[in-house]
This record gives C-alpha cells, sequence and structure tokens, in this order.
C-alpha cells in the first residue's frame, strides 16, 4: 500500500494540473492573450507569465490566504534542479510585467464563450434579459491611488476615508453571469459607465436599470445604437411626462422633456422624448417604485402586468455584488493592490473567478433541472476552493470524476423556492452596537 502511496505521490500534477479548468478556461485562451497583449514569457522563469494569470484568478478565491500563501498552496512556481522556488519578493515584479491587459482580454474571451453557451436560449417573450448595476470598491489609501481613483466628496470638507473604484456591469438577469463591466474613477458618475456598454448590448434584449440611470441621454442612445434592444427603468419621484395615449387605466404612452444641460452634453438629442409608462395598480408609499418606463411600446405583444412581474427579476441581480464582496472577498474593506494597474489587475481577477464559480453553478443547474439561483453560490464556491486546492496535488487523470463528484454534491445544497413576500418591503429600524439615550425617558 505504501509504494502505491509513493508512486502517486511521484506522479503528483506539476503546474500544469492547473488543466483542472480548462474545460473552461482552456490554457489555449491564456496564451492567445498573453500573445495579443505581448505578455507571454520569453525567458523561463520560475513564475511564468501563464501561471501569474492564474495567481491573479486564484487571488479572488481565495481571499483568506497571503498572494504567497496561495502562489504555494497551488503549486504555482516552476523548481530548478536543486528544488529552489521563487522568492516572495519577485510575485509583485512578476504582476508588474504581466499588467492588467491581458486579464482584461482574458474576461472579455470567457465572458463572450460562456454567457452564450449558458443562457442564450434563456428568454422573455423572445427577449435575452439582462441588467445594468452598478457597485463600488475601496483602494487603498495611497497618494498614488488617491490621486487616480479619487475620493467620494460628502462635502466641501468630508470625503471617503479611501480612495474608491466605481463599477458598472451588464449582467444576465437570471444566471448572473458578467457580460462586461466598466470601471474606474470614482469622479466618475455610474449613468457614465454605463454607457461604455453600449457596444456590448445583444440585439433582442431587454435591459433593465436601476432608477439611477433614468438620463434621457443614456436611454436615448441605448436604442439609437441597438435599435432591436430594448430597456426598461423605473420612475423618479419627479419624474415629469405629459400622456399622449392610453392603453388601459394604469398603461400610457408618454412624452417627457430633455433638459438643456442634456442637449448640451449631447446635441444630437431631440427637445422631447416618448416612452411607455406603466404604472402599479396599488398606490405605494414614500420611497416605493410608482411605475416602469420602457421602450416595449407594443401594448399587444408584451402586456402590462408582464412588464410589472419581470422588473422583480431584477432585485435578485443585486445579490451579485453581495457574493463577491460578502463571499468571495470575505467582507474585506480594502483591494489588496497598491498600483493603479494592480487594481485594475485584481478587479478583472475577481471578476474572472465569480462567473467561473457561476457558470459551474449554471451547469450544475442544468443538471438538476433548476434555475441557477437555486444553487447555493457559498456552497458551490467552498467546493470549488476544495477542487482546486486538491488538484494541485493530486493526480491529474482522476480531475474529471473529481469535478463530476463535486457537482453531484452541490446538488445536495439545492435552495428551496423563494416564497412570496407576505407583506410589502419596509425599511427597518436602524441597529447600532453602542448604547444611546433613550427617546422614550
Amino acid at each position: 500500500m505504501l509504494s502505491h502511496w509513493l508512486l502517486d505521490t511521484d506522479i503528483f500534477a506539476t503546474p500544469d494540473s492547473l488543466s483542472t479548468f480548462q474545460k473552461h478556461i482552456p490554457l489555449e485562451w491564456i496564451s492567445n492573450v498573453l500573445e495579443q497583449t505581448d505578455k507571454a514569457s520569453i525567458r523561463k522563469r520560475k513564475l511564468p507569465a501563464e501561471l501569474v494569470v492564474w495567481l491573479i484568478i486564484a487571488m479572488g478565491l481565495f481571499r483568506d490566504r497571503s498572494i504567497s500563501d496561495v502562489v504555494e498552496k497551488l503549486d504555482l512556481t516552476l523548481t530548478d534542479t536543486l528544488g529552489d522556488t521563487v522568492a516572495p519578493s519577485a510575485i509583485p515584479q512578476a504582476r508588474q510585467r504581466l499588467s492588467s491587459d491581458p486579464l482584461q482580454a482574458l474576461f472579455h474571451l470567457c465572458a463572450a464563450h460562456w454567457t452564450q453557451e449558458e443562457d442564450a436560449d434563456d428568454t422573455w417573450y423572445g427577449l435575452r434579459l439582462f441588467s445594468v448595476d452598478g457597485t463600488q470598491f475601496r483602494a487603498p489609501d495611497t497618494p498614488a491611488l488617491a490621486e487616480h481613483f479619487h475620493y467620494i466628496k460628502h462635502s466641501k470638507n468630508r470625503h471617503t476615508e479611501y480612495p474608491i473604484v466605481r463599477l458598472c456591469a451588464l449582467s444576465s438577469l437570471r444566471s448572473r453571469l458578467i457580460h462586461h463591466v466598466a470601471f474606474g474613477p470614482s469622479y466618475q458618475g455610474e449613468v457614465n459607465y454605463a454607457k461604455q456598454l453600449f457596444g456590448h448590448v445583444s440585439d433582442n434584449s431587454l435591459t433593465i436599470f436601476d432608477r439611477c440611470y433614468l438620463s434621457a441621454e443614456l436611454l436615448i442612445n441605448w436604442r439609437k445604437q441597438h435599435p432591436q434592444s430594448h430597456w426598461m427603468v423605473p420612475i423618479k419621484s419627479n419624474t415629469q411626462y405629459t400622456v399622449i395615449e392610453s392603453y388601459s387605466e394604469h398603461d400610457f404612452k408618454v412624452e417627457m422633456s430633455v433638459s438643456a444641460h442634456a442637449r448640451k452634453q449631447d446635441p444630437s438629442l431631440p427637445e422631447c422624448w416618448q416612452a411607455r409608462l406603466v404604472l402599479y395598480p396599488e398606490p405605494m408609499g414614500p420611497g416605493k417604485i410608482k411605475g416602469l418606463l420602457c421602450s416595449l411600446d407594443d401594448e399587444q405583444a408584451f402586456g402590462a402586468q408582464a412588464i410589472l412581474d419581470v422588473y422583480f427579476e431584477r432585485w435578485e441581480i443585486e445579490n451579485s455584488y453581495g457574493e463577491i464582496k460578502h463571499q468571495m472577498l470575505e467582507d474585506s474593506i480594502l483591494l489588496r493592490s497598491q498600483t493603479v494597474d494592480g487594481v485594475n489587475q485584481e478587479l478583472w481577477g475577481i471578476l474572472l473567478a465569480y462567473n467561473l464559480i457561476r457558470v459551474e453553478i449554471s451547469r450544475i443547474a442544468k443538471e438538476a433541472k433548476v434555475s441557477p439561483l437555486r444553487i447555493s453560490f457559498v456552497m458551490a464556491l467552498r467546493d470549488i476552493q476544495d477542487e482546486i486546492l486538491w488538484c494541485a496535488i493530486a493526480s491529474p487523470g482522476s480531475i474529471p470524476k473529481k469535478l463530476r463528484a463535486m457537482r453531484e454534491r452541490v446538488k445536495r445544497y439545492i435552495l428551496p423556492e423563494k416564497r412570496k413576500r407576505p407583506k410589502s418591503r419596509t425599511v427597518r429600524i436602524s441597529k447600532t452596537r453602542y448604547t444611546i439615550k433613550s427617546k422614550h425617558a
């Protein structure tokens, strides 16, 4: 028995064992993006570019480990004949040589392949469903990062404690796979980053926005560049409109004015624009959604109730950022990187890691014949982390069997179907761990 164990130990995987996820991210894809970005390793290094790519992705999966520990545990270095491995100081140098460009190119390549493969057939009235939403990441408080990403100012003399990276993502509504992202300095608003997603919108699709994206410039140009795609956004409490046609008691065609500021920014905008407005039959309280504006102007093809129902699927998309920040990054306050390019590189790696988990969840859901949203993200993340660590020391030939076993285990963690909310949403009283002066004394 001991001889068999020793034999297995002798054939344990070298860094080539990272072919664990070749079916998701083939090594050919990594080689191609390295060549396209002119970052392929020419010299024989202990930490070549191909393995640095895996290191960046693994940083998003193993937030509880230091970067040098990730390199060691995943066996991401090549050793010489004396068994010497890479020095810890060589890791940031390897990341700097790689830059963020290959990670960005790899994200786009993988996202295009995975989203087409996983959710191209998941449609609503023949339209693919997407959502656009934004979030923020905090970067270390260094002069270089503060100068590039900036703080968010609350007043003239008050601002956030750390530099803020603002991110906006175009995601599949039902699988939560991220199609494309735009991120950068915090002085630009989410609407400006949403404009950078124009070129990645699919025809025959419906993109659902949060109410902060109600911008004539954004929505008019969104439809202008993609006539076969549609949008939907809640109205704001101060939205002014004129009803020009009534389809039913709560369903209208309305006209709104385009602000002078918007037309100054984009002279091609008209003075007025039209959209369909569907109001909720029951009156809502302060802060509640009163109605939806959309470009679905065919009232026969898209019923008012169907429009109201599909919007609430967008509530689920906000959980994506919670999965990234709370589960993957374990509520870490700051990103790890200390340079601008390092922050960009780290974010692309986090997004790649998230999509990697989501594509595996999507395939588990297909085998279990349930929605991807009913597969526990936490259990899938933990099993994938375990498998990656195992595959770093395992025989490559047994990897497919282990992956099949992993999927079988995850099926046991299918979440129950959500019950309908018995009461309307309310804002809960803010809680604090500190004592306060009683308001009822």
